[in-house]
C-alpha cells in the first residue's frame, strides 16, 4: 500500500486554500462533461477525496462509487450533504477494485501523479479498464510537465505565495519526479508538508492507455473542451475502451 500523505490535518484544509476549484465555474464543465460520457450508466472516481466532484455528480442522478487512499478525506466527505448516495472503497486506486461496471472512470487535478512510479501509473490505467463495460470512457485531468518554465540550472518553482501560505514544487528532472512543498501558518506556528508526485506527459499517457486497451478519443486544455495546443498547461483527456 502506497504512503497516505493526506492525513487529518491535510484533510481538514483540503478545501479551504483552493477555494477557487470549488466555484460553480471550476465545477459546472467538469459535471457538464462527465454526466454526458456517464448517460445512464455510472461512474466511478479514483482518488474521490473530499467529494468536489462526486457530490455534484450525485446530485445530477449519475450513480458514483468511489476509491481513496485515505481515510482523513473521505470522513470529510461523509460529514457532507449526500454523501450517504456515494459509495467510497478506501483503497490503492491503482489496484483496489469495486463491484459493478462503469460507464466512466475519472481522475482528476493532477491525481494520476500521486502514482510515483510508471509502473504504478500503468497499473492505474489497467484498472480503469477492468472496471469499465464495453464503450466506458477514462478521464484524467492533469498538467503538462512544466519544465520550460525551469531556468536553465533552477530546480523549484512556486505555486502559491500569500501572507499565510507558501507553496513550492522541485523538480528531479533525471527521475521525473517532483516534490510539492506546502508551509501554512497557523497563528503562531508554521507547519509544513511536502508530497512527492511523478509527472507525466501527454505521450506517454497515451502509451499507458493503449497498453490497456484504450484508445484516445478527445484531449481539450480545460473542462470547457478548449484545443489543446503547445502552451496548454493542463489537459482533460478521454480514452474509450473498445464496444
Amino acid at each position: 500500500m502506497p504512503d497516505d500523505y493526506f492525513g487529518e490535518r491535510v484533510a481538514e484544509r483540503y478545501d479551504e486554500p483552493q477555494g477557487e476549484l470549488f466555484g460553480p465555474a471550476a465545477i459546472e464543465p467538469a459535471i457538464d462533461l462527465l454526466a454526458e460520457l456517464a448517460g445512464d450508466g455510472a461512474a466511478v472516481e479514483f482518488g474521490i477525496g473530499t467529494g468536489r466532484l462526486a457530490l455534484p455528480l450525485s446530485r445530477r442522478g449519475v450513480s458514483v462509487q468511489g476509491i481513496d487512499l485515505s481515510p482523513a478525506m473521505l470522513a470529510q466527505l461523509a460529514a457532507k450533504p449526500g454523501a450517504e448516495q456515494i459509495g467510497v472503497t478506501v483503497g490503492d486506486f491503482a489496484h483496489t477494485r469495486v463491484p459493478g461496471s462503469f460507464a466512466v472512470a475519472y481522475l482528476v487535478f493532477n491525481t494520476i501523479m500521486n502514482l510515483t512510479s510508471q509502473g504504478e501509473q500503468v497499473a492505474c490505467f489497467g484498472n480503469a479498464a477492468a472496471h469499465l463495460a464495453a464503450g466506458g470512457y477514462f478521464v484524467i485531468e492533469v498538467m503538462v510537465p512544466d519544465l520550460q518554465r525551469l531556468p536553465p540550472g533552477e530546480t523549484v518553482r512556486p505555486f502559491t505565495v500569500s501572507e499565510d501560505r507558501l507553496g513550492f514544487d522541485s523538480y528531479d528532472v533525471a527521475n521525473q519526479g517532483l516534490v510539492s512543498h506546502h508551509y501554512y501558518w497557523d497563528g503562531d506556528r508554521l507547519e509544513r508538508s511536502s508530497i512527492p508526485f511523478r509527472y507525466v506527459w501527454p505521450a506517454e499517457l497515451d502509451l499507458m492507455a493503449r497498453l490497456a486497451g484504450l484508445n484516445l478519443l478527445h484531449r481539450w486544455s480545460d473542462w470547457h473542451r478548449s484545443p489543446f495546443t503547445s502552451d496548454s498547461r493542463q489537459h482533460v483527456s478521454v480514452w474509450q475502451k473498445p464496444r
